[in-house]
């Protein structure tokens, strides 16, 4: 929740893109807040005082619907901590097609001249965001160069981890695509907690439950995980990239040269 002071409304469906606020006029929150975002923190400051007045903090808690397959989208999520997942359902399953961290943001197609998307979104690790209306960001585009430079790489950046998972998912291991989800959900959180469930963690990976419990098993046995009830702590974040396929390792060096030399 935004902090008193400001004169942003709280609603992020009241939010008015007309506001006239200086940065020097909004709440400290989302000034703080800012750097926790890599795409907003990339922003030159004259593009980042235009687009402040437009943003609203809000927390994220877990299972929370971000959009739901072919409604309307309206708003965008700069993520801050936590993670976003963009899963397929269909009769056979649920299986996950792309996450969103701290690295980015979500309503990609509205980036893309486009209002809805095929696959539902929802709060896989709790957190929290700046959230924007969808039609400010497409004004804030029109206006902002960086920011729509920023937003197409992180585009191209979310179309690569996804084709790259799609072929992980095909060719590796479980465990060693266990330790890469583990390790992606690593980046994306303060500290060494994460709260997952098997559950959630099954259909991400595409598995049933029991197959989840031996995976995770295995990397509790070397070590280098703790699990239990809904909590992973990792113990060994080295053994941990040592145990997880080459994936994640091409998708975080392919983010960097996408997004790194923007700060």
């Amino acid at each position: 929740m935004l902090e008193d002071g400001g004169d942003i409304d709280q609603d992020p469906m009241n939010a008015s893109s007309s506001q006239t606020v200086l940065a020097n006029d909004l709440p400290s929150k989302i000034l703080n807040d800012v750097p926790r975002n890599r795409l907003l923190a990339a922003l030159p400051r004259e593009e980042l005082e235009q687009i402040l007045p437009m943003l609203t903090h809000v927390d994220l808690p877990i299972g929370m619907t971000i959009y739901e397959p072919k409604v309307c989208i309206e708003h965008v999520y700069f993520v801050l901590e936590g993670i976003i997942s963009m899963v397929s359902e269909m009769r056979e399953g649920t299986v996950e097609v792309g996450t969103v961290g701290r690295e980015g943001m979500t309503g990609l197609p509205i980036v893309l001249a486009a209002d809805t998307m095929p696959s539902r979104a929802f709060v896989q690790v709790p957190g929290d965001a700046l959230t924007m209306r969808a039609d400010d960001l497409r004004r804030a585009m029109e206006n902002c160069p960086a920011l729509r430079r920023l937003v197409y790489r992180h585009v191209l950046a979310l179309f690569d981890q996804t084709a790259q998972h799609a072929a992980c998912n095909r060719l590796h291991a479980l465990e060693e695509r266990c330790a890469r989800w583990l390790l992606m959900t690593h980046d994306r959180v303060a500290g060494d907690v994460l709260h997952l469930k098997q559950q959630f963690l099954a259909e991400m990976l595409g598995v049933h439950r029991p197959a989840v419990t031996l995976a995770a098993g295995s990397l509790q046995r070397a070590g280098i995980i703790r699990y239990s009830r809904g909590r992973v702590t990792v113990l060994d974040r080295a053994a941990l990239e040592n145990a997880s396929c080459e994936c994640y390792g091409i998708v975080t060096r392919r983010a960097e040269e996408l997004l790194g030399s923007e700060n």
